[in-house]
């Protein structure tokens, strides 16, 4: 009886970490997105900076300090000790909140420039929220609420953003600082709520195996060992983050492009629905106990979400849905896969591996790459499509994105397949044979 509830109060209790987990990461990282987006809901039309359009060149300005956050995160995230998170996160927020101000005031050349130190500290945030999920048996359902947040919370904070300039009277340049002072609060108090996260349970470990700091020997052991799937896995996520970010950075436009010019509040909705529908399938990843199979069915199911994207955009081209429709099921189809590889993929092939490794290394790696394909993109285009471009362009960019995709992904299912089979069948024969006992 008393075991009975011991146990019970044990389950409350373990279920109370679970769910604080998640809210506290989901909030947080939401809350970051009022620091990142809201100055992507200005069009700034007509204005130029060096001959190209003005909020082109701001996209690339912040995108190249978010970039270079990338690269420092592989080594500053795989690294850093847990007692140093949460200032982190905090300390990096404040410098964004400070470019913003910057980016308010200052004359204009200093704006691009305000942008850049705006993305330079908060490339880092998401890694180490992240790093308080890994590990655990929950990892796929807690991190597939965390990526939730990305997805919903930039349709929310452009909303807002489109709020204070309509509804408010505040400036395209002022808009930004005021959307992260908005946001500044609950971000502090998200940020105590994830610091009271437990750390995963001595099952966790089993299960997951482990996660520390590594250091430049592990990581360089971790790529030698599987660098010919790993390159394949990237090449996708590269792919996935230029369209997805086209599509964030630019959505405004897109919905103008299919005639949409409705309230703020459609950024909000689309994305709403995108983030339960994406939260809710990659979570179901927790049913699978064994890591290889887990890899090997939402691979499968990252496929299926390539060719809804494909299909998303035949069906578009011929007017054959609603712009609502179009923008909620590309959104699906890309953000499916992308959360994925945040939530099972890479966290599963850790758990399989007999290499140590942790997310924020493995996440770090894949978001440099992808960002800085985005970024060359964007400079070798010099500017985005006009207004009656850049429709085309996107549905072009999505079908090619899937193709690739959906090939790379075959081939990296088949090596890490046989790879992490072997290694398992490795450990299996350096085990000692059990001791025979006597008979009696």
């Amino acid at each position: 009886m008393i075991e009975n509830q011991i146990s019970e109060h044990a389950n409350r209790n373990h279920v109370g970490s679970l769910i604080l987990a998640a809210t506290a990461a989901f909030c947080t990282y939401f809350c970051m997105y009022a620091f990142r987006k809201p100055f992507a809901a200005g069009t700034y039309e007509g204005q130029e900076f060096l001959g190209l359009g003005l909020k082109t060149v701001l996209v690339i300005s912040q995108l190249a300090g978010y970039m270079v956050s990338k690269f420092i995160g592989i080594k500053v995230v795989a690294e850093m000790p847990a007692k140093y998170r949460a200032t982190s996160i905090i300390g990096l927020i404040l410098v964004a909140e400070l470019a913003l101000v910057g980016f308010a005031y200052a004359p204009d050349p200093v704006k691009v420039v305000m942008l850049f130190f705006n993305g330079l500290p908060l490339g880092m945030i998401f890694g180490i929220v992240l790093s308080y999920l890994e590990g655990r048996k929950q990892t796929e359902a807690l991190s597939a609420v965390l990526c939730a947040s990305f997805i919903i919370s930039s349709g929310v904070v452009k909303s807002v953003g489109r709020w204070l300039i309509e509804a408010r009277g505040v400036s395209e340049f002022h808009m930004p600082m005021m959307t992260g002072v908005i946001f500044l609060v609950p971000l502090l108090l998200s940020v105590l709520a994830l610091q009271l996260t437990p750390p995963p349970d001595q099952t966790d470990r089993k299960l997951r195996k482990v996660r520390s700091a590594m250091d430049r020997r592990q990581r360089n052991q971790f790529l030698a060992a599987y660098w010919p799937g790993l390159a394949l896995m990237v090449l996708v996520y590269v792919a996935l983050t230029v369209v997805r970010t086209i599509r964030d950075d630019f959505g405004v436009e897109i919905w103008q492009a299919m005639g949409v010019t409705e309230t703020p509040s459609v950024f909000a909705r689309s994305e709403m629905v995108v983030g339960l529908c994406v939260t809710a399938l990659n979570g179901l990843a927790v049913c699978f106990v064994n890591n290889v199979t887990a890899i090997r069915n939402t691979v499968a199911m990252m496929c299926l979400a390539f060719l809804l994207v494909a299909a998303s955009a035949f069906l578009q081209s011929s007017s054959q849905i609603s712009p609502f429709v179009f923008m909620v099921l590309c959104g699906v189809g890309m953000y499916l896969p992308y959360v994925a590889f945040h939530t099972t993929v890479f966290e599963r092939l850790i758990a399989a591996s007999k290499h140590p490794c942790n997310l924020g290394f493995l996440m770090y790696l894949a978001d440099a790459i992808g960002y800085l394909g985005y970024a060359t993109l964007l400079m070798v285009k010099s500017k985005v499509p006009d207004s009656d471009q850049i429709l085309p362009f996107f549905r072009f960019s999505m079908i090619f994105m899937a193709a690739l995709s959906i090939v790379s992904l075959i081939g990296a299912v088949f090596f890490f397949s046989k790879t992490l089979e072997s290694e398992e069948l490795a450990e299996m024969e350096v085990l000692p044979e059990p001791i025979p006992q006597p008979e009696s």
